[in-house]
């Protein structure tokens, strides 16, 4: 019998080997920003999400830049079916990886993203260079698939639950009277200290893909460390 397994990430994602509950916990609500930033010329522009990639296509064509970077390989899948071509895929899919690969110094570069991103990209990048952050979304709850979840585990009817980001284990973890449950998968060691912040341990996915999320919640199950 197949593990089943909720998934709380935005995008959708399909497995043989287990079960997938897709419930995310977060919405995207669009931002209205100064459009007046997009007459500018940029050296760089840096995607960390399919969600900034997709707000930000519309966008694209007005906008004067040499390169691309993109964090993950399903931003970066994104952007190519976009026909936005990719100069830079760090190997570890994250700011902080990004950011140990790509050595930029006097640039000028334009990054996309929610207004709630973690501000090490930003920061780390205007020590040398002139960053400019256009907040694209901001995350909101989506209180009822958190509530169908909750329902879910206090019937003990899933297995595990992965998290994909900080924002969707805050979401979570606020809400009152959660039932006793321990399986937690995170894609990211970031995501895994959001969770330990809240008094939990969670297995953390070895690349942060949700194929590796994935392959660690199977490894768990031949470990007999779940279920």
């Amino acid at each position: 019998m197949k593990p089943v397994v909720v998934m709380t990430q935005t995008s959708n994602v399909k497995s043989d080997l287990i079960e997938i509950v897709h419930k995310p916990f977060i919405k995207i609500q669009s931002l209205e920003f100064n459009t007046q930033l997009l007459h500018d010329n940029y050296d760089w522009i840096i995607f960390s999400s399919k969600n900034a990639v997709q707000l930000f296509y519309p966008f694209f064509n007005s906008v004067n830049i040499k390169y691309v970077a993109a964090i993950g390989d399903k931003t970066a899948q994104l952007c190519q079916e976009l026909g936005i071509k990719v100069d830079f895929i760090p190997d570890d899919y994250s700011q902080e990886g990004l950011i140990s690969k790509l050595k930029l110094q006097n640039q000028k570069l334009l990054i996309p993203s929610s207004a709630q991103a973690r501000p090490y990209l930003q920061r780390k990048l205007s020590q040398n260079n002139k960053v400019v952050k256009i907040d694209l979304y901001t995350p909101i709850a989506h209180r009822d698939n958190i509530h169908e979840v909750i329902k879910l585990i206090s019937n003990n009817k899933i297995d595990a639950l992965t998290f994909s980001s900080s924002s969707a284990v805050h979401y979570f973890f606020e809400e009152a009277n959660l039932p006793n449950f321990y399986a937690y998968y995170a894609i990211g060691r970031q995501t895994a200290n959001t969770i330990r912040y809240y008094g939990y341990e969670s297995k953390i996915a070895d690349n942060q893909t949700l194929e590796s999320l994935i392959n660690k919640i199977i490894e768990s199950r031949n470990y007999n460390e779940i279920w």
